[in-house]
């Protein structure tokens, strides 16, 4: 069984299969926000898509963060240090890549297992 949630015209905002879930790219619902501001917002919808997909956080295995600029790299670490499970902390790559919406700073993709 496939379960797809928060469906957009183009995608799923996280796609459940067997007992992983896999998240769409999330970038902030308020592009105004600097780097730090838009990772709060792009976690706040991460931590919401796992709860309706059954899990949280503690059980992401793998994120892959895209910055804009790499310089907002410590903007972006200081609201995921605050976000973070010191626990439960999964597998995690940043790079530099141009985004769709050059008022995007962030997104955050990655991959959760159901408890």
């Amino acid at each position: 069984m496939i379960l797809r949630l928060a469906e957009e015209k183009r995608l799923s905002g996280a796609v459940v299969h067997g007992n992983m879930v896999y998240l769409a790219g999330q970038v902030a619902d308020d592009s105004s926000l600097d780097a730090e501001g838009q990772t709060d917002d792009v976690l706040r919808q991460i931590d919401a898509l796992l709860a309706v997909a059954g899990t949280s956080k503690q059980y992401l295995l793998s994120i892959q963060i895209i910055l804009a600029d790499i310089n907002d790299a410590p903007a972006m670490n200081r609201a995921w240090d605050k976000w973070l499970d010191p626990a439960h902390k999964p597998a995690r790559m940043t790079i530099q890549a141009p985004l769709v919406d050059p008022s995007w700073k962030v997104e955050i993709t990655g991959v959760a297992a159901l408890p």
